[in-house]
C-alpha cells in the first residue's frame, strides 16, 4: 500500500504508517468508531501498529492475539550417521 518492500516491511515505522492510513480510510469512508483488534503474527511492527490505534480517537473494545502456536510441531529429521 505504501511501497515498503523487503526488510523494510517489518519495521515499526512501516506498521505505524500503514495502520494510520488504514484507520483514516476506515473512519472517513465507513464512519468507524469502535473496534475489536485481532493481532496475528510476530515482529516489531505489531506493537507500533497497536500504538497507532490507541493514538486515534477510536474506542477499542478488546485486543485478542490469534497468533498460531504449534502444539508439538512436525517430526524432526532422522539423525545423521556418519
Amino acid at each position: 500500500m505504501h511501497g515498503f518492500a523487503g526488510t523494510r516491511k517489518s519495521t515499526p515505522y512501516a506498521g505505524t504508517v500503514t495502520m494510520e492510513a488504514a484507520l483514516q480510510r476506515a473512519i472517513g469512508e465507513n464512519g468507524l468508531r469502535r473496534v475489536d483488534i485481532y493481532v496475528k503474527g510476530i515482529g516489531p511492527g505489531r506493537e507500533s501498529s497497536l500504538r497507532a490505534v490507541r493514538g486515534s480517537d477510536l474506542e477499542v473494545g478488546r485486543i485478542i492475539d490469534i497468533t498460531p502456536i504449534p502444539h508439538n510441531g512436525v517430526r524432526p529429521p532422522k539423525l545423521r550417521r556418519v
